[in-house]
């Protein structure tokens, strides 16, 4: 991919912002990167190890795969990406992805997977010398979020760029918060980035992908609506909230 593509220079431009606007990393950094396996992962990889070679912060780069534990993983296809990328990834097999699905757990296994996937995250991280986290989430997740715990719990909040963990002992950083889907799609694509099928039996079957779906609809009728979404969590009015 030519390196002065607008892709290229767009989303450099968007993970530089989040980085300094929130304070995201600084020199001597040790950087436990989650992957996934998924496109927003392995461009917050390859972003952050890019921009090692053109700023003046020195940091490393951990990159870390939980594998859930379902039949057909692709663990080993995903070791061999990162080593064509420098790294070695670190895999820790577990049985979360099984035990969230399993009778003893019907109402939300994405819920229960999510939340033992990130501790284990945590404990590798610190395992391995790491005080940061960086996590692939973009903005749409971000807004995706919001509506999620405006429908499903009750309350106004989303992810946040930048989040400290266990009294600051921990830092959870989202590099891509504010690079949009489609924008990591088309980079995505651009790189040649391996494509991992899912096997999760939830895959595309949660109550993220029906918020998903619904906001798609608004963008579509009006091309600012998620602009203006994203802006208005940083613009809240308190008093004309209900107390």
């Amino acid at each position: 991919m030519p390196r002065h593509s607008y892709t290229y220079k767009a989303l450099n431009s968007l993970v530089g912002k989040a980085i300094h606007r929130y304070g995201m990393i600084a020199d001597g950094d040790r950087i436990a990167v989650g992957l996934s396996g998924g496109k927003d992962s392995m461009t917050l990889l390859w972003a952050l190890a890019e921009r090692l070679k053109r700023v003046p912060v020195d940091y490393t780069l951990l990159p870390i795969y939980v594998d859930p534990g379902f039949p057909g993983g692709f663990a080993e296809n995903l070791s061999m990406a990162c080593r064509q990328m420098g790294f070695d990834l670190h895999v820790d097999y577990s049985d979360h992805g099984p035990m969230a699905h399993s009778d003893a757990n019907r109402e939300n296994p994405c819920f229960l997977c999510a939340r033992m996937r990130r501790k284990r995250l945590f404990q590798i991280a610190d395992k391995l010398g790491c005080s940061k986290l960086a996590l692939g989430h973009n903005k749409d997740d971000v807004i995706e979020t919001l509506f999620m715990n405006i429908c499903y719990a009750g309350e106004i909040s989303t992810m946040v760029p930048r989040q400290e963990f266990f009294n600051g002992r921990f830092t959870v950083i989202r590099p891509l918060a504010m690079v949009d889907e489609n924008s990591i799609q088309r980079f995505a694509r651009a790189q040649d980035f391996p494509r991992f099928a899912n096997p999760c039996p939830s895959a595309g079957n949660t109550k993220r992908s029906e918020i998903k779906g619904m906001l798609q609809t608004l963008y579509r009728s009006n091309r600012k609506i998620r602009g203006n979404i994203y802006r208005a969590m940083s613009h809240v009015k308190p008093k004309y909230l209900l107390k």
